[in-house]
């Protein structure tokens, strides 16, 4: 469906593709990787007709409709947010008004034309899912964490994440058959990007992304295209599979280039002993000749291995920190009731939930940066926390520079490392002389996030660290977390990261903090297992410990737990019931309307007016039936998920 022919692109005085060559199918679902700076998002704008190349082709096949989602830049303003996505359907919308202009037409005119246009507009309509708009609307804006109660919200009261969230929705609802994504899941909590996921997995079109989210690009893409010294490698599979096919294809690469060092060396040693002589001169002129025709096998730079380790943390008490009681919100918003949480030594506990349910309230609440309305907090014997905020940048100094920086706030033993902690971090070369003044606010963090990591602390509470992180960088990052001695409590939308580090989940929402022993994989089969969003059946009280069981359920418990069972069954029952008989009168109704719109088709019924008028109400009730039942079957599906 697109082809790139001999595309040639510099960018800052640099060749980032060097006639490159590389074709999408129409189902493809491929992942961009590479280095910081090798090309990747100049790669989607050009794909997306946002940049030219310097030389060569980008050839799309007719009727190739492209949709792109930069990392940022996004604003919308000036309309409310369902009426903004509501506008990306231009094409159905426009549709939806001919077709009331026809039929306005038809009742006062009986026009004959006007009935065949009627009819060829409508089909198209119906099977571009025009009828159902508003129920795909409804899936898209839930699936990305709206609420309800969000969509008359005028769009400029929404955060920059929520930007990018909305115009993500507006994508999705084009449905274009070239899907071009930077950077998707920044912004998003795990349960939207749990539902961008499976929608992207079961999308029907081709699908080029770019993403620092090793699960997602492992559940997502089929395919994956590494940008490097100005040429695209491409490798079959998902990420991970990716990651063993690269270190085989530079280990064959590194031995085909020692056996052509090899070979160079002899023809050069030849030329160089035989240069003088002019009986040897035809020879040696060959030789010339056919090093000069030699192509020089390239191999991958090699991901330097950074083994960074947190100094020794002090030791601590059983118990960390304890919260009891605890009631926390900011004016009239109550974020927070009745918690009680115990945090134990050695612990590795992962607070998940929406943007917005508390977690960032619960880590402050933790690292006593903030007194709560009520309830209180106490600490265990010797506790030394270290607390990184998502706000951690404001406490640099601007006038240092980022090697002074870390240098200053570095214990003394861990001084000769700093270089080396500063590349995991993507400071590298020139950059550590950078005056923290003129970095990004990703830089900063990257910063921050570094020094925090520095102290001997035996509490470590990290407000998304991954932020920021490229691929490499989560991988120093995750491997210096299994390492560490200490307890620690951290919130991610990184799914990988959040599995492999996990052995307590704790999901907060509607005021409360809900404690699942296990990681994010664990946490999910309860839910599912639980089969309803109460998910009593999986809850443990979060005085219990990681790795404790909790006392066997008496008499009166069992008893209450098997009728909690027996209801949850009922309710599914009823919910199942329900659902196929919306299924069953879909089925009806949209068989009535098409025997209607038939109907209508027939020029004879606009020589009756009252015949005419009964039959275009009839279809006018039918299609608000049918979007009323498919609103219905969303919500019911919605409750099976959870």
């Amino acid at each position: 469906m697109l082809q790139l022919r001999k595309v040639i692109k510099d960018f800052g005085g640099r060749r980032l593709f060097a006639g490159i060559d590389w074709h999408i199918r129409p189902s493809d679902r491929i992942g961009l990787c590479g280095e910081n700076g090798a090309g990747k998002t100049t790669l989607l704008k050009m794909l997306a007709g946002r940049e030219t190349p310097d030389d060569g082709q980008v050839q799309a096949a007719k009727g190739t409709t492209f949709g792109y989602l930069p990392q940022d830049g996004l604003e919308h303003r000036g309309r409310s947010l369902f009426v903004e996505v509501r506008s990306a359907l231009g094409e159905l919308l426009r549709m939806e008004e001919e077709l009331r202009q026809l039929e306005q037409e038809i009742a006062e005119h009986h026009d004959v034309e006007a009935m065949d246009r009627y009819a060829t507009v409508q089909e198209a309509f119906r099977q571009r899912g025009g009828y159902t708009t508003e129920a795909e609307i409804s899936k898209v804006l839930r699936g990305l964490g709206f609420a309800e109660e969000d969509w008359e919200k005028p769009c400029e009261q929404f955060s920059g994440g929520w930007q990018m969230r909305i115009a993500l929705a507006r994508l999705l609802l084009q449905r274009p058959n070239l899907l071009l994504l930077d950077e998707p899941t920044n912004h998003l909590d795990l349960p939207a990007r749990d539902w961008l996921e499976g929608y992207l997995s079961n999308y029907p079109f081709a699908v080029v992304l770019v993403s620092h989210d090793r699960f997602f690009l492992d559940q997502v893409v089929g395919r994956i295209v590494e940008v490097w010294n100005g040429a695209l490698t491409e490798y079959p599979g998902n990420y991970s599979r990716y990651l063993e096919e690269r270190e085989r294809r530079v280990a064959a690469l590194m031995d085909a280039k020692e056996r052509q060092n090899e070979e160079i060396a002899k023809t050069e040693a030849f030329i160089s002993r035989f240069r003088y002589q002019a009986n040897k001169a035809s020879l040696v002129q060959s030789r010339i000749k056919q090093l000069e025709k030699v192509e020089r096998i390239q191999v991958p730079p090699q991901r330097k291995k950074i083994a960074f380790r947190f100094p020794d943390p002090p030791k601590g008490a059983r118990l960390a920190v304890e919260l009891k009681g605890v009631e926390q919100g900011y004016g009239d918003l109550s974020v927070l009731q009745g918690i009680d949480l115990s945090v134990e030594r050695g612990e590795r506990i992962a607070l998940v939930g929406a943007n917005g349910a508390g977690k960032s309230t619960l880590m402050r609440l933790l690292a006593g940066a903030e007194a709560p309305r009520r309830g209180g907090r106490e600490e265990g014997h010797n506790l030394q926390l270290a607390y990184f905020a998502q706000d951690q940048a404001k406490v640099l100094d601007s006038d240092k520079t980022v090697l002074e920086q870390i240098t200053v706030a570095a214990p003394f033993a861990m001084v000769p490392k700093v270089r080396d902690i500063l590349g995991a971090f993507l400071f590298s070369g020139d950059e550590v002389q950078k005056k923290v003044a003129v970095l990004s606010g990703g830089e900063r963090n990257r910063l921050a996030l570094a020094i925090l990591l520095l102290r001997p602390a035996n509490l470590l509470l990290l407000d998304e660290p991954t932020n920021h992180l490229d691929l490499q960088s989560k991988e120093v990052l995750l491997d210096s977390l299994r390492s560490y001695k200490g307890t620690l409590v951290f919130v991610s939308h990184d799914r990988y990261f959040v599995d492999a580090l996990a052995t307590r989940i704790i999901e907060v929402g509607g005021g409360r903090a809900d404690s699942h022993l296990g990681n994010y994989e664990d946490f999910l089969r309860a839910k599912a297992a639980a089969g309803d969003d109460s998910h009593s059946s999986c809850r443990v009280e979060l005085k219990i410990a990681a790795g404790e069981v909790p006392a066997p359920l008496d008499k009166e418990d069992r008893r209450q737990a098997h009728l909690e069972r027996k209801e949850e069954q009922r309710a599914e029952r009823k919910r199942q019931k329900e659902l196929a008989d919306v299924e069953e009168a879909i089925t009806v109704k949209e068989a009535e309307l098409t025997e209607v719109e038939r109907k209508m088709a027939d020029p004879q019924l606009y020589q009756d007016r009252d015949r005419w008028r009964e039959v275009s109400l009839r279809h006018g009730d039918l299609q608000e039936e049918i979007t009323r039942l498919y609103s219905r079957w969303e919500e019911l599906q919605l409750a099976e998920t959870g």
